[in-house]
Order: C-alpha cells, then sequence, then structure tokens
C-alpha cells in the first residue's frame, strides 16, 4: 500500500518538475525572441530602486505580461518589467519588480525569473532589497551588504523532487554569498566615501511590519535587518551555481521603541535617497567582472 503511495507521489513530482522546465524554457525562448543578446548578470531591483535603470544603456524592455508564465508584481514601486542593455560595459537584465510570498505566490512562482535569466545566460546576480534595520548602529539610508541570511521562515524553493536540470539535491548554503564582490564592493564604498555596512539579513514572509516583541527576536537570533524577499531567491541562484550578491537599503530601525511605526510610503521613500550609492556600487561591481 505504502509503496503504491510512494509510486505515485514520484510520478506526481516527475510531472511538476517536467512542466517547470517546460514553463522555463517558453518564457526564455519567447526573451531571446524579443532579444537575443546573452546577458552576463541578473540584477533584482527592491522597492522603490526602480530608477537604478536610469544609469543602464536600455536596448529592450518586456513587460512580465507578455512574457509566458511570467508572475505579475502588485505592489507599488515595482514596475513590472524585464529590462536589458548594457551597464558598466556589460550585458545585464534587469528585473524592475520581483515577486513576493506575500502576494499569495508560491515559492516556485517567486524564483521563476531567477531560473529564467540562468537560462538566458547569466553567471552573476546583484540582488537589492529594503530593509528593516535590526542592529541599533545603524541609520535609515544606509546601506547594508548582505554577508549571509537567516531563512527559517519563508518556504524553500527547492521543496519536492530535486530538479537535475536545475541544481544538485542538497546544495551548500556555508557560503551563498560571495565573498570576492563583497570585498569589491567595500572597496568601492570606500573610495566613494559611502558608509557600507555588512550584516545577515532575516527573510520573513510579511506583510505586515514585525512587531517589536520579533525585531527584538530576530535580532537575538543574529539578524541585522529584516525582509519579505531575497532569501528563496538566493536559495534558487546558490542551487543553479550562479554567484550572487546581496544589499539592503536600510529603510527604518524599527527595533527602537520610539520608531515602531512604519508605512510603505516611508520605506519608497527612504529607498530611493539611497538609490544613487546603490546605483554606484552596482555599476562598479558590473565593470569590474
Amino acid at each position: 500500500m505504502m509503496h503504491g503511495v510512494l509510486v505515485k507521489l514520484s510520478i506526481i513530482w516527475h510531472i511538476i518538475n517536467y512542466q517547470m522546465i517546460t514553463k522555463i524554457k517558453a518564457a526564455v525562448e519567447y526573451i531571446q525572441n524579443k532579444y537575443p543578446a546573452k546577458p552576463l548578470v541578473g540584477i533584482v531591483l527592491g522597492s522603490g530602486l526602480g530608477s537604478f535603470t536610469n544609469e543602464m544603456k536600455i536596448e529592450q524592455e518586456i513587460a512580465y505580461s507578455e512574457i509566458p508564465h511570467f508572475p505579475l508584481s502588485t505592489v507599488e514601486g515595482h514596475s513590472g518589467k524585464l529590462i536589458f542593455g548594457e551597464l558598466g560595459g556589460k550585458q545585464v537584465v534587469a528585473m524592475a519588480g520581483r515577486f513576493h510570498y506575500y502576494e499569495g505566490y508560491t515559492a516556485e512562482e517567486v524564483v521563476f525569473p531567477i531560473r529564467a535569466m540562468k537560462f538566458l545566460g547569466i553567471s552573476t546576480l546583484l540582488i537589492s532589497n529594503a530593509a528593516g534595520g535590526m542592529n541599533l548602529d545603524f541609520e535609515v539610508g544606509n546601506l547594508m551588504v548582505i554577508k549571509d541570511h537567516i531563512s527559517l521562515f519563508t518556504p524553500n524553493p527547492l521543496i519536492g523532487e530535486n530538479i537535475a536540470a536545475l541544481g544538485t539535491r542538497f546544495p551548500d548554503m556555508s557560503q551563498p554569498y560571495s565573498k570576492i564582490l563583497i570585498n569589491k564592493a567595500k572597496a568601492i564604498a570606500a573610495r566613494e566615501n559611502i558608509d557600507l555596512k555588512e550584516g545577515v539579513y532575516c527573510g520573513v514572509t510579511g506583510p505586515t511590519f514585525e512587531t517589536r516583541a520579533e525585531y527584538k527576536l530576530l535580532n537575538i537570533i543574529g539578524g541585522d535587518a529584516v525582509g519579505m524577499s531575497t532569501v528563496q531567491e538566493v536559495i534558487a541562484a546558490v542551487h543553479m551555481g550562479l554567484t550572487v550578491f546581496a544589499i539592503s537599503v536600510i529603510t527604518d530601525i524599527g527595533i527602537r521603541e520610539e520608531e515602531n511605526k512604519i508605512t510603505h510610503a516611508e520605506v519608497l521613500l527612504a529607498a530611493k535617497e539611497a538609490e544613487p550609492k546603490l546605483t554606484h556600487i552596482f555599476k562598479e561591481l558590473i565593470a569590474g567582472l
């Protein structure tokens, strides 16, 4: 009886995996028909950071709504399109708008664009996000390089039968963020007198901002900043062998008792003000690849 159930489950997972690869290939084929050049770097832009693309020499824009099987952004501050072009002398593709688990998407749907970008040809993934600060040494507007993350609260996108075409069953996560790129970012920041912090990012589901007790708990377990994105994207990227660099814009310091009331509008404003510094670091990193 149990053997029969396991066989049926195996068949179901095989079908799901086949469908996933088929969907990725369909999306990639559509994109390549619109833009045949091969991007070297993928960029994920967080809340309020869409103006980053003003620094790009844009060659093609494709709305998510046009791409087969692509999710759609539903959050203010996420425009919802892939932008192809040149930045720092390299071919890049930027996601102007990402997807979050709290929007009702599955973990697999959240990371679908990351997987598609890998199939498009990227070898490096740069990620940005807006995050709440939990380190009392941080200030609103600081940039924090993510040196590690804590992911105890969102579903792992690799749950289920492994898709061998994407990566190994048990990917190593001892160093998900490239130390080489972290050191290069520090050097860039030092040259430009940018106050660049470094810390651990905690990924949570959202969409509520954290309570005071939650901020304190996450800080106690080792978190310096908290947000509602990134960790699932990084897990999928590491699974596929991509080099990853991520940076948070600290948009609030929620752990301070007197500053605990936070609005999305304030998050977007803080992210916009910090954007030029983040853009410069990304541009210089890409130029040095």
